[in-house]
Protein backbone atom coordinates (compact mmCIF):
# COMPACT_ATOMS: atom_id res chain seq x y z
CA UNK A 1 0.00 0.00 0.00
CA UNK A 2 3.21 2.35 0.89
CA UNK A 3 4.49 1.66 -2.71
CA UNK A 4 1.25 2.44 -4.46
CA UNK A 5 0.87 5.58 -2.49
CA UNK A 6 4.10 6.55 -3.33
CA UNK A 7 3.74 5.63 -6.85
CA UNK A 8 0.74 7.91 -7.08
CA UNK A 9 2.47 11.05 -5.38
CA UNK A 10 5.02 10.43 -7.95
CA UNK A 11 2.78 10.43 -10.55
CA UNK A 12 0.83 13.20 -9.61
CA UNK A 13 3.97 15.46 -9.13
CA UNK A 14 4.53 14.95 -12.54
CA UNK A 15 1.09 15.78 -13.96
CA UNK A 16 1.44 19.30 -12.13
CA UNK A 17 4.47 19.65 -13.37
CA UNK A 18 3.32 19.68 -17.32
CA UNK A 19 2.51 23.40 -17.62
CA UNK A 20 -0.49 24.33 -18.76
CA UNK A 21 -1.09 25.65 -22.39
CA UNK A 22 -1.20 29.18 -23.04
CA UNK A 23 -4.70 30.37 -23.72
CA UNK A 24 -4.70 32.61 -27.02
CA UNK A 25 -5.13 36.30 -26.46
CA UNK A 26 -8.20 38.15 -27.35
CA UNK A 27 -8.52 40.89 -28.79
CA UNK A 28 -11.37 43.27 -27.99
CA UNK A 29 -12.05 45.56 -31.36
CA UNK A 30 -14.30 48.22 -31.50
CA UNK A 31 -16.59 48.19 -34.15
CA UNK A 32 -15.52 50.75 -36.41
CA UNK A 33 -12.26 48.55 -36.01
CA UNK A 34 -14.07 45.58 -37.30
CA UNK A 35 -15.65 47.05 -40.16
CA UNK A 36 -12.28 48.96 -41.59
CA UNK A 37 -10.24 45.27 -41.03
CA UNK A 38 -13.19 43.48 -43.25
CA UNK A 39 -12.99 45.97 -45.87
CA UNK A 40 -9.12 46.12 -46.07
CA UNK A 41 -9.71 42.33 -46.27
CA UNK A 42 -12.11 42.57 -49.39
CA UNK A 43 -10.13 45.14 -50.91
CA UNK A 44 -7.25 42.75 -50.65
CA UNK A 45 -9.34 39.90 -52.59
CA UNK A 46 -10.07 42.19 -54.98
CA UNK A 47 -7.00 43.28 -56.02
CA UNK A 48 -5.65 39.72 -55.99
CA UNK A 49 -8.43 38.95 -58.64
CA UNK A 50 -8.00 41.44 -60.47
CA UNK A 51 -4.34 40.63 -60.78
CA UNK A 52 -5.12 37.34 -61.98
CA UNK A 53 -7.62 38.81 -64.66
CA UNK A 54 -5.10 40.87 -65.68
CA UNK A 55 -2.77 38.19 -66.48
CA UNK A 56 -5.13 35.79 -67.99
CA UNK A 57 -6.07 38.95 -70.29
CA UNK A 58 -2.83 39.09 -71.23
CA UNK A 59 -2.26 35.43 -71.34
CA UNK A 60 -5.22 35.43 -73.82
CA UNK A 61 -3.70 38.74 -75.74
CA UNK A 62 -0.69 37.39 -76.19
CA UNK A 63 -2.56 33.89 -77.53
CA UNK A 64 -4.73 35.99 -80.34
CA UNK A 65 -1.44 37.70 -81.03
CA UNK A 66 0.27 34.58 -81.90
CA UNK A 67 -2.57 33.15 -83.92
CA UNK A 68 -2.72 36.17 -85.77
CA UNK A 69 0.70 36.02 -86.80
CA UNK A 70 0.62 32.41 -87.68
CA UNK A 71 -2.37 32.71 -89.82
CA UNK A 72 -0.66 35.94 -91.55
CA UNK A 73 1.96 33.71 -92.33
CA UNK A 74 0.12 31.00 -93.63
CA UNK A 75 -1.73 33.17 -95.85
CA UNK A 76 1.27 34.91 -97.14
CA UNK A 77 2.35 31.20 -98.18
CA UNK A 78 -0.53 30.50 -99.88
CA UNK A 79 -0.66 33.39 -101.78
CA UNK A 80 3.30 33.25 -102.70
CA UNK A 81 3.37 37.07 -101.30
CA UNK A 82 5.64 36.77 -98.16
CA UNK A 83 7.25 32.68 -97.98
CA UNK A 84 7.84 31.78 -94.37
CA UNK A 85 9.04 29.16 -91.85
CA UNK A 86 6.24 27.27 -90.66
CA UNK A 87 5.95 25.67 -87.20
CA UNK A 88 4.42 22.70 -86.56
CA UNK A 89 2.33 24.65 -83.99
CA UNK A 90 1.31 27.22 -86.20
CA UNK A 91 -0.64 24.32 -88.33
CA UNK A 92 -2.20 23.73 -86.28
CA UNK A 93 -4.38 26.09 -85.99
CA UNK A 94 -4.58 26.00 -90.26
CA UNK A 95 -7.67 24.26 -92.09
CA UNK A 96 -7.15 20.83 -93.82
CA UNK A 97 -5.93 22.30 -96.68
CA UNK A 98 -3.68 24.72 -95.65
CA UNK A 99 -1.89 21.82 -93.72
CA UNK A 100 -1.51 19.03 -96.78
CA UNK A 101 -0.43 22.61 -99.18
CA UNK A 102 2.78 22.98 -96.39
CA UNK A 103 3.27 19.79 -95.58
CA UNK A 104 3.45 19.06 -99.34
CA UNK A 105 7.13 17.74 -100.58
CA UNK A 106 7.45 19.99 -103.64
CA UNK A 107 6.71 23.32 -101.20
CA UNK A 108 9.69 21.73 -98.77
CA UNK A 109 12.86 23.70 -99.08
CA UNK A 110 14.54 21.94 -95.84
CA UNK A 111 13.56 18.76 -94.07
CA UNK A 112 15.50 17.30 -90.97
CA UNK A 113 16.38 14.26 -90.46
CA UNK A 114 14.38 11.82 -88.57
CA UNK A 115 16.44 11.88 -84.83
CA UNK A 116 19.05 13.98 -83.83
CA UNK A 117 18.59 16.93 -86.53
CA UNK A 118 14.65 17.09 -86.04
CA UNK A 119 15.71 16.80 -82.08
CA UNK A 120 18.14 20.09 -82.07
CA UNK A 121 15.31 21.81 -84.34
CA UNK A 122 12.38 21.48 -81.68
CA UNK A 123 14.77 21.64 -78.76
CA UNK A 124 13.34 24.22 -76.01
CA UNK A 125 16.12 24.51 -73.78
CA UNK A 126 18.06 28.19 -73.88
CA UNK A 127 21.40 26.11 -74.87
CA UNK A 128 21.90 23.27 -76.73
CA UNK A 129 25.01 21.48 -78.14
CA UNK A 130 24.65 19.14 -81.03
CA UNK A 131 27.75 17.75 -81.49
CA UNK A 132 29.87 14.18 -81.87
CA UNK A 133 30.24 12.38 -85.22
CA UNK A 134 31.12 14.47 -88.51
CA UNK A 135 28.62 14.13 -91.30
CA UNK A 136 25.74 14.24 -89.09
CA UNK A 137 24.40 17.36 -90.30
CA UNK A 138 25.56 19.59 -88.29
CA UNK A 139 25.96 23.18 -89.65
CA UNK A 140 22.93 22.58 -91.74
CA UNK A 141 20.93 22.28 -88.91
CA UNK A 142 22.21 25.32 -87.20
CA UNK A 143 21.55 27.32 -90.32
CA UNK A 144 18.28 26.92 -90.15
CA UNK A 145 17.42 26.86 -86.28
CA UNK A 146 18.33 30.65 -86.84
CA UNK A 147 15.47 31.25 -88.84
CA UNK A 148 13.35 30.49 -86.16
CA UNK A 149 11.82 33.99 -86.03
CA UNK A 150 13.33 35.48 -89.32
CA UNK A 151 10.09 36.49 -90.01
CA UNK A 152 9.84 39.36 -87.00
CA UNK A 153 11.52 42.39 -87.19
CA UNK A 154 13.00 41.93 -83.60
CA UNK A 155 14.72 39.19 -84.83
CA UNK A 156 18.75 39.74 -84.54
CA UNK A 157 20.86 36.72 -85.23
CA UNK A 158 24.30 36.13 -84.62
CA UNK A 159 26.49 33.44 -86.39
CA UNK A 160 30.27 32.69 -85.64
CA UNK A 161 32.95 30.83 -86.92
CA UNK A 162 37.03 30.85 -85.05
CA UNK A 163 38.38 31.77 -88.76
CA UNK A 164 37.13 33.75 -92.31
CA UNK A 165 38.07 30.59 -93.94
CA UNK A 166 35.47 28.91 -92.40
CA UNK A 167 32.66 31.66 -92.43
CA UNK A 168 33.04 31.67 -95.87
CA UNK A 169 31.80 28.17 -95.85
CA UNK A 170 28.57 28.70 -94.04
CA UNK A 171 27.57 31.52 -95.93
CA UNK A 172 28.07 29.84 -98.69
CA UNK A 173 25.25 26.89 -97.43
CA UNK A 174 23.22 30.20 -96.20
CA UNK A 175 23.21 31.04 -99.93
CA UNK A 176 21.09 28.05 -100.87
CA UNK A 177 18.33 27.89 -98.43
CA UNK A 178 17.95 31.62 -96.91
CA UNK A 179 16.60 32.68 -100.33
CA UNK A 180 14.23 30.02 -101.40
CA UNK A 181 12.95 30.17 -97.72
CA UNK A 182 12.26 33.92 -97.69
CA UNK A 183 12.55 35.33 -101.20
CA UNK A 184 13.33 38.88 -101.07
CA UNK A 185 16.55 38.11 -98.88
CA UNK A 186 19.43 40.24 -99.42
CA UNK A 187 22.83 39.17 -98.29
CA UNK A 188 25.09 42.50 -97.62
CA UNK A 189 28.70 41.17 -98.38
CA UNK A 190 30.17 44.38 -97.38
CA UNK A 191 28.75 43.78 -93.53
CA UNK A 192 28.47 40.07 -93.84
CA UNK A 193 24.83 40.25 -92.94
CA UNK A 194 21.56 38.64 -94.17
CA UNK A 195 18.75 40.76 -94.23
CA UNK A 196 15.23 39.43 -94.38
CA UNK A 197 12.15 40.70 -95.68
CA UNK A 198 10.51 41.78 -92.50
CA UNK A 199 13.80 43.51 -91.38
CA UNK A 200 14.99 40.50 -88.82
CA UNK A 201 19.05 40.94 -89.60
CA UNK A 202 21.42 37.78 -89.15
CA UNK A 203 24.84 38.40 -88.98
CA UNK A 204 27.54 36.13 -90.03
CA UNK A 205 31.14 36.74 -88.76
CA UNK A 206 34.66 35.40 -87.00
CA UNK A 207 36.60 35.21 -84.05
CA UNK A 208 39.83 34.43 -83.81
CA UNK A 209 41.04 35.48 -80.86
CA UNK A 210 38.92 35.38 -77.19
CA UNK A 211 39.82 39.34 -77.06
CA UNK A 212 37.62 40.01 -80.21
CA UNK A 213 34.20 39.54 -78.52
CA UNK A 214 34.04 43.06 -76.83
CA UNK A 215 33.85 44.03 -80.60
CA UNK A 216 29.67 43.10 -79.49
CA UNK A 217 29.21 45.02 -76.38
CA UNK A 218 26.79 46.81 -76.25
CA UNK A 219 25.23 44.99 -78.66
CA UNK A 220 21.91 42.81 -78.47
CA UNK A 221 20.83 39.54 -79.83
CA UNK A 222 17.60 37.26 -79.78
CA UNK A 223 19.99 34.09 -81.17
CA UNK A 224 23.62 33.25 -81.21
CA UNK A 225 25.15 30.57 -82.55
CA UNK A 226 28.63 28.85 -83.40
CA UNK A 227 29.49 26.04 -85.45
CA UNK A 228 32.55 24.39 -84.06
CA UNK A 229 32.62 25.89 -80.63
CA UNK A 230 35.85 23.34 -79.27
CA UNK A 231 37.88 25.58 -82.02
CA UNK A 232 38.02 28.08 -78.67
CA UNK A 233 40.77 27.12 -76.40
CA UNK A 234 38.35 28.21 -73.23
CA UNK A 235 34.76 29.03 -72.47
CA UNK A 236 35.18 32.75 -72.41
CA UNK A 237 34.27 33.78 -75.92
CA UNK A 238 30.77 31.44 -75.22
CA UNK A 239 30.27 32.94 -71.64
CA UNK A 240 30.48 36.28 -72.63
CA UNK A 241 27.81 35.91 -75.51
CA UNK A 242 25.68 34.63 -73.33
CA UNK A 243 25.66 38.04 -71.67
CA UNK A 244 24.47 39.89 -75.26
CA UNK A 245 21.43 37.36 -75.36
CA UNK A 246 18.45 39.06 -74.66
CA UNK A 247 15.10 39.97 -76.07
CA UNK A 248 11.74 41.95 -75.65
CA UNK A 249 8.90 40.59 -77.81
CA UNK A 250 7.32 37.88 -75.60
CA UNK A 251 6.46 35.87 -78.96
CA UNK A 252 10.35 35.56 -79.46
CA UNK A 253 12.43 33.27 -76.88
CA UNK A 254 15.97 33.96 -76.86
CA UNK A 255 18.74 30.74 -77.87
CA UNK A 256 22.17 29.66 -77.82
CA UNK A 257 23.27 27.25 -80.44
CA UNK A 258 26.81 25.01 -80.82
CA UNK A 259 27.74 23.03 -82.67
CA UNK A 260 31.69 20.00 -82.64
CA UNK A 261 32.94 17.51 -82.93
CA UNK A 262 34.70 16.08 -79.52
CA UNK A 263 38.62 17.14 -79.52
CA UNK A 264 39.98 20.27 -80.51
CA UNK A 265 41.90 22.74 -78.14
CA UNK A 266 38.62 23.43 -76.50
CA UNK A 267 37.15 20.07 -75.77
CA UNK A 268 37.77 19.63 -72.35
CA UNK A 269 35.65 23.29 -71.77
CA UNK A 270 32.99 21.48 -73.87
CA UNK A 271 33.09 17.86 -72.48
CA UNK A 272 32.81 19.56 -68.81
CA UNK A 273 29.78 21.87 -70.13
CA UNK A 274 27.74 19.57 -72.06
CA UNK A 275 28.76 16.38 -71.91
CA UNK A 276 29.81 15.71 -68.05
CA UNK A 277 26.64 16.89 -66.21
CA UNK A 278 23.86 14.60 -67.49
CA UNK A 279 23.19 11.91 -69.92
CA UNK A 280 22.60 12.93 -73.72
CA UNK A 281 19.15 13.78 -74.44
CA UNK A 282 18.00 14.98 -70.80
CA UNK A 283 17.69 18.83 -69.91
CA UNK A 284 19.84 19.50 -66.51
CA UNK A 285 20.30 23.17 -65.02
CA UNK A 286 23.36 25.64 -66.50
CA UNK A 287 26.26 25.48 -64.20
CA UNK A 288 29.62 26.66 -63.93
CA UNK A 289 31.98 24.52 -65.11
CA UNK A 290 34.62 25.00 -62.52
CA UNK A 291 32.41 24.95 -59.19
CA UNK A 292 29.31 22.89 -60.93
CA UNK A 293 27.00 25.33 -58.56
CA UNK A 294 23.81 25.55 -60.78
CA UNK A 295 22.71 29.19 -61.98
CA UNK A 296 20.16 30.06 -60.08
CA UNK A 297 17.31 33.29 -60.30
CA UNK A 298 18.39 35.76 -57.46
CA UNK A 299 16.93 35.99 -53.85
CA UNK A 300 13.62 38.31 -54.43
CA UNK A 301 12.79 37.66 -57.91
CA UNK A 302 9.28 35.42 -58.18
CA UNK A 303 11.43 32.31 -59.50
CA UNK A 304 13.83 32.41 -56.41
CA UNK A 305 16.03 29.34 -56.02
CA UNK A 306 15.04 28.18 -59.78
CA UNK A 307 17.19 27.32 -62.58
CA UNK A 308 18.15 30.29 -64.72
CA UNK A 309 18.12 28.29 -67.97
CA UNK A 310 18.77 24.42 -69.21
CA UNK A 311 21.03 23.01 -71.31
CA UNK A 312 21.13 19.62 -73.28
CA UNK A 313 23.78 18.21 -75.27
CA UNK A 314 22.26 16.40 -78.16
CA UNK A 315 24.42 13.46 -79.91
CA UNK A 316 24.81 13.53 -83.44
CA UNK A 317 25.75 10.15 -85.34
CA UNK A 318 26.52 9.64 -89.31
CA UNK A 319 23.79 7.01 -89.20
CA UNK A 320 21.20 9.66 -89.10
CA UNK A 321 22.30 10.99 -92.14
CA UNK A 322 20.38 9.01 -95.17
CA UNK A 323 22.49 11.20 -97.85
CA UNK A 324 26.53 10.32 -96.62
CA UNK A 325 24.94 6.59 -95.85
CA UNK A 326 23.64 6.04 -99.18
CA UNK A 327 26.78 4.35 -101.45
CA UNK A 328 28.79 4.05 -98.26
CA UNK A 329 32.01 6.18 -99.27
CA UNK A 330 32.08 8.50 -96.63
CA UNK A 331 31.55 6.00 -93.33
CA UNK A 332 34.23 3.80 -95.17
CA UNK A 333 36.55 7.30 -95.29
CA UNK A 334 36.67 7.66 -91.55
CA UNK A 335 36.70 3.97 -90.70
CA UNK A 336 40.24 4.58 -92.57
CA UNK A 337 41.32 7.18 -89.96
CA UNK A 338 43.77 6.74 -87.40
CA UNK A 339 42.38 5.39 -83.98
CA UNK A 340 41.93 8.61 -82.85
CA UNK A 341 40.47 10.36 -85.23
CA UNK A 342 38.41 7.39 -86.12
CA UNK A 343 36.89 7.55 -82.62
CA UNK A 344 36.49 11.13 -82.06
CA UNK A 345 34.81 11.68 -86.01
CA UNK A 346 33.07 8.22 -86.38
CA UNK A 347 31.95 7.35 -83.12
CA UNK A 348 31.99 10.64 -81.79
CA UNK A 349 33.65 9.57 -78.62
CA UNK A 350 34.21 12.32 -76.08
CA UNK A 351 37.07 10.69 -74.32
CA UNK A 352 39.60 11.43 -77.05
CA UNK A 353 41.09 14.37 -78.43
CA UNK A 354 42.05 15.96 -81.56
CA UNK A 355 46.07 15.36 -81.62
CA UNK A 356 45.75 13.75 -78.41
CA UNK A 357 49.83 13.52 -76.93
CA UNK A 358 48.96 10.53 -74.99
CA UNK A 359 47.16 7.88 -77.49
CA UNK A 360 48.24 4.82 -75.14
CA UNK A 361 45.97 6.12 -72.46
CA UNK A 362 42.61 4.05 -72.29
CA UNK A 363 40.58 3.77 -69.16
CA UNK A 364 39.89 0.58 -69.26
CA UNK A 365 43.69 -0.22 -69.03
CA UNK A 366 44.38 2.59 -66.64
CA UNK A 367 42.23 3.49 -64.32
CA UNK A 368 41.58 1.00 -61.25
CA UNK A 369 39.01 1.63 -58.40
CA UNK A 370 40.69 2.44 -55.23
CA UNK A 371 41.88 0.37 -52.60
CA UNK A 372 43.90 0.12 -49.65
CA UNK A 373 47.45 1.40 -50.11
CA UNK A 374 50.03 -1.46 -48.67
CA UNK A 375 51.79 0.30 -45.91
CA UNK A 376 55.57 -0.97 -47.28
CA UNK A 377 55.10 0.65 -50.74
CA UNK A 378 56.68 4.28 -51.01
CA UNK A 379 54.72 7.40 -50.82
CA UNK A 380 55.62 10.19 -53.14
CA UNK A 381 53.73 13.86 -53.86
CA UNK A 382 54.30 16.13 -56.57
CA UNK A 383 52.38 19.38 -56.93
CA UNK A 384 52.04 22.30 -60.24
CA UNK A 385 51.14 25.54 -58.51
CA UNK A 386 48.72 28.21 -59.99
CA UNK A 387 46.65 30.81 -58.16
CA UNK A 388 44.47 32.60 -61.31
CA UNK A 389 44.97 29.27 -62.71
CA UNK A 390 44.58 25.60 -60.93
CA UNK A 391 46.93 24.17 -58.65
CA UNK A 392 47.36 20.43 -58.85
CA UNK A 393 48.76 17.99 -56.23
CA UNK A 394 49.06 14.59 -56.81
CA UNK A 395 49.73 11.37 -54.46
CA UNK A 396 51.42 8.51 -55.48
CA UNK A 397 52.82 4.79 -54.69
CA UNK A 398 55.20 2.48 -55.88
CA UNK A 399 53.87 -1.29 -55.56
CA UNK A 400 56.48 -4.35 -55.40
CA UNK A 401 56.29 -4.73 -59.02
CA UNK A 402 57.59 -0.52 -59.23
CA UNK A 403 54.02 0.36 -60.82
CA UNK A 404 53.03 3.50 -60.17
CA UNK A 405 49.74 4.01 -58.82
CA UNK A 406 48.45 7.68 -58.41
CA UNK A 407 45.82 7.70 -55.46
CA UNK A 408 44.34 11.19 -54.29
CA UNK A 409 44.28 14.83 -56.05
CA UNK A 410 43.76 17.89 -54.65
CA UNK A 411 42.42 20.69 -57.75
CA UNK A 412 41.57 23.77 -57.31
CA UNK A 413 42.33 27.60 -57.89
CA UNK A 414 42.58 30.59 -55.41
CA UNK A 415 45.14 28.50 -53.35
CA UNK A 416 47.91 30.49 -51.36
CA UNK A 417 51.23 29.35 -50.44
CA UNK A 418 49.90 29.14 -46.68
CA UNK A 419 46.51 27.91 -47.34
CA UNK A 420 47.48 25.12 -50.24
CA UNK A 421 49.91 23.69 -47.18
CA UNK A 422 46.73 23.60 -44.78
CA UNK A 423 44.59 21.83 -47.19
CA UNK A 424 47.65 19.14 -48.09
CA UNK A 425 48.31 18.72 -44.11
CA UNK A 426 44.96 17.99 -43.71
CA UNK A 427 44.92 15.27 -46.48
CA UNK A 428 47.85 13.74 -45.49
CA UNK A 429 46.38 13.60 -41.53
CA UNK A 430 46.21 9.61 -41.68
CA UNK A 431 49.25 8.69 -44.48
CA UNK A 432 52.51 7.57 -44.03
CA UNK A 433 54.49 10.38 -44.85
CA UNK A 434 55.56 10.48 -48.56
CA UNK A 435 59.49 9.60 -49.15
CA UNK A 436 59.56 12.32 -51.61
CA UNK A 437 57.86 15.51 -52.40
CA UNK A 438 58.47 17.60 -55.19
CA UNK A 439 57.64 21.28 -56.40
CA UNK A 440 57.35 23.54 -59.81
CA UNK A 441 60.69 24.67 -59.61
CA UNK A 442 59.84 27.59 -60.19
CA UNK A 443 58.12 28.00 -56.74
CA UNK A 444 61.34 29.04 -55.41
CA UNK A 445 61.78 32.53 -57.66
CA UNK A 446 60.92 35.52 -55.16
CA UNK A 447 58.34 38.35 -56.11
CA UNK A 448 59.55 41.50 -54.25
CA UNK A 449 60.90 40.97 -50.66
CA UNK A 450 58.42 38.58 -49.71
CA UNK A 451 58.99 34.30 -49.26
CA UNK A 452 58.86 32.40 -52.51
CA UNK A 453 55.80 30.19 -52.81
CA UNK A 454 57.40 27.29 -51.80
CA UNK A 455 59.43 28.99 -48.69
CA UNK A 456 55.60 29.72 -47.08
CA UNK A 457 54.72 26.39 -48.03
CA UNK A 458 57.92 24.54 -45.86
CA UNK A 459 57.11 27.34 -42.94
CA UNK A 460 53.98 26.25 -43.01
CA UNK A 461 54.86 22.20 -42.43
CA UNK A 462 55.13 21.00 -45.84
CA UNK A 463 58.21 20.40 -47.07
CA UNK A 464 59.39 19.99 -50.97
CA UNK A 465 62.43 19.39 -53.42
CA UNK A 466 62.28 21.64 -57.05
CA UNK A 467 61.05 19.57 -60.00
CA UNK A 468 63.35 18.46 -62.93
CA UNK A 469 62.68 20.83 -65.58
CA UNK A 470 63.12 18.27 -68.17
CA UNK A 471 60.24 18.56 -70.50
CA UNK A 472 60.89 15.85 -73.21
CA UNK A 473 62.02 13.68 -70.86
CA UNK A 474 59.30 14.14 -68.30
CA UNK A 475 56.75 13.33 -71.33
CA UNK A 476 58.56 10.16 -72.68
CA UNK A 477 58.63 8.71 -69.18
CA UNK A 478 55.17 9.21 -68.98
CA UNK A 479 55.11 7.29 -72.44
CA UNK A 480 56.94 4.50 -71.03
CA UNK A 481 54.89 4.00 -67.69
CA UNK A 482 51.20 4.36 -70.30
CA UNK A 483 52.39 1.91 -72.70
CA UNK A 484 52.18 -2.09 -72.44
CA UNK A 485 55.26 -4.47 -71.30
CA UNK A 486 53.77 -8.20 -71.19
CA UNK A 487 50.02 -6.80 -71.82
CA UNK A 488 50.07 -4.59 -68.63
CA UNK A 489 50.87 -0.21 -68.44
CA UNK A 490 53.10 0.35 -65.41
CA UNK A 491 50.75 3.69 -64.32
CA UNK A 492 47.17 3.24 -62.77
CA UNK A 493 45.23 5.61 -61.74
CA UNK A 494 42.27 5.74 -59.22
CA UNK A 495 38.99 6.77 -60.52
CA UNK A 496 38.45 8.86 -57.91
CA UNK A 497 41.19 11.11 -59.66
CA UNK A 498 38.80 13.03 -61.92
CA UNK A 499 40.81 16.04 -63.11
CA UNK A 500 44.03 14.01 -64.01
CA UNK A 501 41.44 11.59 -65.74
CA UNK A 502 40.18 14.22 -67.81
CA UNK A 503 42.81 16.00 -69.14
CA UNK A 504 45.75 13.51 -69.17
CA UNK A 505 43.77 12.06 -72.32
CA UNK A 506 42.29 15.24 -73.68
CA UNK A 507 45.85 17.51 -73.42
CA UNK A 508 46.70 17.96 -77.38
CA UNK A 509 50.21 17.60 -78.89
CA UNK A 510 51.96 21.00 -79.35
CA UNK A 511 51.48 22.53 -83.30
CA UNK A 512 54.79 24.86 -82.92
CA UNK A 513 56.95 22.19 -81.03
CA UNK A 514 55.41 18.32 -81.59
CA UNK A 515 57.67 16.71 -79.03
CA UNK A 516 55.59 18.55 -76.43
CA UNK A 517 52.33 19.11 -74.99
CA UNK A 518 49.94 22.63 -75.90
CA UNK A 519 50.81 24.56 -73.06
CA UNK A 520 47.78 26.62 -73.49
CA UNK A 521 45.79 23.58 -73.03
CA UNK A 522 44.83 22.44 -69.37
CA UNK A 523 48.05 21.37 -68.50
CA UNK A 524 48.46 21.52 -64.35
CA UNK A 525 47.53 17.51 -63.80
CA UNK A 526 49.25 16.51 -66.31
CA UNK A 527 52.97 18.70 -65.15
CA UNK A 528 52.34 17.26 -61.24
CA UNK A 529 52.37 13.81 -63.11
CA UNK A 530 55.37 14.51 -65.03
CA UNK A 531 57.19 15.90 -61.90
CA UNK A 532 56.60 12.91 -60.17
CA UNK A 533 57.40 10.28 -62.80
CA UNK A 534 60.88 12.23 -62.99
CA UNK A 535 61.55 11.32 -59.09
CA UNK A 536 63.22 8.61 -60.98
CA UNK A 537 61.13 6.83 -57.51
CA UNK A 538 61.48 3.13 -59.90
CA UNK A 539 62.80 1.56 -56.48
CA UNK A 540 60.80 -1.04 -55.01
CA UNK A 541 59.75 -1.25 -51.87
CA UNK A 542 62.80 -2.86 -49.51
CA UNK A 543 62.43 -6.41 -47.70
CA UNK A 544 61.92 -4.80 -44.41
CA UNK A 545 59.25 -3.09 -45.31
CA UNK A 546 57.68 -6.09 -47.16
CA UNK A 547 57.87 -7.92 -44.11
CA UNK A 548 56.09 -5.51 -42.10
CA UNK A 549 52.80 -6.09 -44.47
CA UNK A 550 53.93 -9.47 -45.17
CA UNK A 551 50.34 -11.21 -44.70
CA UNK A 552 48.51 -8.61 -46.62
CA UNK A 553 47.12 -10.54 -49.99
CA UNK A 554 49.87 -9.56 -52.87
CA UNK A 555 49.26 -6.78 -55.36
CA UNK A 556 47.86 -8.43 -58.52
CA UNK A 557 46.96 -5.86 -61.52
CA UNK A 558 44.36 -8.25 -62.81
CA UNK A 559 42.86 -9.14 -59.62
CA UNK A 560 39.29 -7.84 -59.62
CA UNK A 561 39.23 -7.69 -56.13
CA UNK A 562 41.32 -4.55 -56.78
CA UNK A 563 39.33 -3.24 -59.64
CA UNK A 564 41.82 -4.39 -62.43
Amino acid sequence: MVEQYELHQILACRVNDIPEPKKKRQYNYSTATKVKNAAQKRLREAKKTADNKKRQLKNQKDKVRYLETSLKKIEGTLNGKKPSVITDDELKVAPKAVREHVTDDSNVIFRPNTGPQTDFLAAPERDVLYGGAAGGGKSYALLVDLLRYADMSEHRALLLRRTLNELTELVDKSKQIYPKAFPGAVFKEAKSMWVFPSGATAWFSYLDKDTDVTRYQGQSFTWIGVDEITHYPTPYVWEYLRSRLRTTNPLIKAYMRCTANPGGVGGWWVKKMYIDPAPPDEPFPAQDIETKQSYLWPVGHEKAGQPLFLRKFIPARLTDNPYLMQDGQYEAMLRSLPEIERKRLLDGDWDVAEGAAFPEFERSLHIVKPFDIAPSWPRLRAADYGFASPSCVLWGAVDWDGNLIIYRELYGKQYTGESLARVILQMERNDRPPSTSVLDASCWNKTGHGMSIAETMMRNGVRWTPSDRNRLAGKMEIHRRLSLDNGRPSLYIFETCTNLIRTLGNIPTSKINTEDVDTKAEDHAYDALRYMVMTRQSNKPTVPDILKDIKQKAYQPEDMVFGY
